[in-house]
């Protein structure tokens, strides 16, 4: 059985087995129209209330929760504040502020503020010393809201094999941190976060879309490794937010509107693809950072823990789905309705123009400074070690290392990723952002990133300034390769 008859024969015993009521409004063969008073809207650009008093700016509260992905599929997981995604927090940049993390579950959590540059002590992350919010405890995370643009929260927590644990449940929630030079050149923002659900462990691939034979793999071994692959990470139920496709209201927009789309991929394992038929997104900024030369695309590539902000242009009036190309994956949930004002028909999905993903296309060719230091990282899979759980390897070892990676404060560093495995990463750097120097041989200059996909047997080479003391985790943003070696620690010596 394939992952994509499994998915379907999963939705089967869903429906057959508690939604028999639920019509299966996700399939794009049938009309999808809005139930007034039983969805909920996007996600808008609407921030939550602060915390009352001089106690703290925002409160978040973990707890365990339900999510109604659809009338009758309702799902137990634990998040912020009872929402998926949790709050909003909006901030301005610059601005000092105070989070009081409220942990009503039993166990130790972490709180980690992705994409801002805070003190090791409050980034979130249990090896870089941050102290953990108690079980049925609490905890002030206090820190300067910096870059502006689009950030993110999501739990730090280790989940080894435990799926109900980390960024396999539904802890995440956006931060925008707004600029005072921002011209708003929109007449409406969303927030969109990507997301599976019902994580599960099994030998079928987590990302479907097969790799182009033409991309240069300049880290492909000689002789291939017949080892058979160990467990990986699926889920059979997928959501934009917190509602299936088909389940949750529509987008509305009138012709002639600019909306502004905060994508986010919170997912804890796969890579995704969207499309909106009959529109173009202008990507125009890139993990919340504005990119030197801003390009109109038909797909957006987009990894656990990435951020792309883009600008579509409405002016195709109809009814059509923003969603997956993967159809297994658009089925099942991920997508929503995008619907013009006025129209009554069918939501419309047709595949787009078969197009590549490139990073370099949003930079420029400018030359980069000679760095004072280069930092070679090599990627290794163990397939199928111990439980059946592939391992991985940095530098010929899983985490930790011993002072094996070390800044000096100031210093400019070159790291290269050599991805010696037949897998995609998402590659994170704490604390920093990283500017794009090449791709697979391809050089660009200017595109500022805290997570780079680093794909199948490639290779890429980031420039870093050590601008921010104290330690600062790398790790493949993928949960599973994570918590099973995926890690370094840089000191500052």
């Amino acid at each position: 059985m394939n992952r994509r008859e499994f998915a379907r024969l999963g939705w089967a015993t869903v429906i057959g087995t508690g939604a028999g009521k639920l019509r299966p409004a996700f399939a794009e063969s049938l009309v999808l129209r809005h139930v007034p008073g039983l969805l909920q809207q996007p996600m808008i650009a609407t921030s939550e209330p602060k915390a009352t008093g001089c106690a703290a700016d925002f409160i978040l509260r973990i707890a365990p929760m339900m999510v109604e992905l659809a009338p009758q599929v309702v799902i137990s997981t634990i998040g912020y504040g009872d929402k998926v995604p949790g709050p909003l927090l909006r901030v301005r940049e610059g601005q000092r502020v105070t989070v009081e993390v409220v942990n009503d579950t039993d166990i130790p959590e972490y709180v980690h503020w992705h994409g801002l540059l805070v003190p090791s002590e409050v980034d979130g992350a249990e090896e870089e010393g941050t102290p953990p919010v108690p079980a049925h405890g609490r905890r002030r995370y206090q820190f300067v809201a910096k870059p502006a643009g689009s950030r993110w929260y999501h739990s730090h927590t280790a989940a080894m094999l435990d799926l109900h644990r980390g960024s396999y449940t539904g802890q995440f929630g956006f931060i925008m941190v707004d600029s005072a030079n921002d011209p708003g050149r929109y007449d409406q923002e969303v927030f969109l976060a990507l997301r599976e659900w019902q994580y599960f462990l099994s030998r079928m691939d987590q990302d479907e879309m097969a790799a182009d034979r033409n991309d240069p793999m300049p880290e492909k071994p000689a002789t291939a490794d017949l080892r058979p692959n160990g467990l990986e990470v699926s889920a059979p139920l997928y959501s934009i937010n917190d509602k299936i496709l088909g389940a949750g209201d529509p987008l509305r927009v009138q012709p002639g509107q600019r909306v502004l789309m905060h994508l986010l991929n919170a997912s804890a394992a796969q890579i995704h693809r969207v499309a909106l038929p009959g529109h173009k997104f202008q990507v125009i900024a890139l993990d919340g950072n504005p990119v030197p030369a801003p390009q109109l695309v038909d797909v957006i590539e987009i990894a656990p823990g990435e951020r792309v902000d883009a600008i579509v242009e409405m002016n195709n009036p109809g009814v059509w789905i923003l969603g997956e190309l993967r159809d297994v994956a658009r089925q099942s949930g991920m997508g929503i309705v995008v619907e013009y004002a006025n129209q009554q028909q069918r939501a419309r999905w047709t595949p787009p123009p078969k197009s590549r993903w490139d990073y370099a296309i949003f930079g420029t060719t400018a030359p980069h400074p000679a760095p004072d230091q280069t930092i070679d990282m090599v990627f290794e899979k163990v397939p199928g070690g111990p439980n059946g759980i592939n391992h991985w390897l940095v530098n010929g070892k899983e985490y930790p290392h011993e002072r094996e990676f070390l800044f000096r404060q100031g210093g400019r560093y070159r790291l290269v990723f050599h991805n010696r495995t037949d897998d995609s990463h998402p590659l994170h750097m704490h604390r920093h952002l990283f500017e794009l120097v090449e791709l697979n041989g391809k050089p660009t200059a200017g595109i500022k990133k805290d997570t780079v996909i680093v794909p199948a047997f490639g290779r890429a080479a980031v420039d870093l300034v050590a601008d921010q003391p104290g330690l600062t985790l790398f790790h493949c943003h993928i949960q599973q390769h994570m918590d099973f070696g995926f890690m370094a620690l840089f000191r500052y010596a």
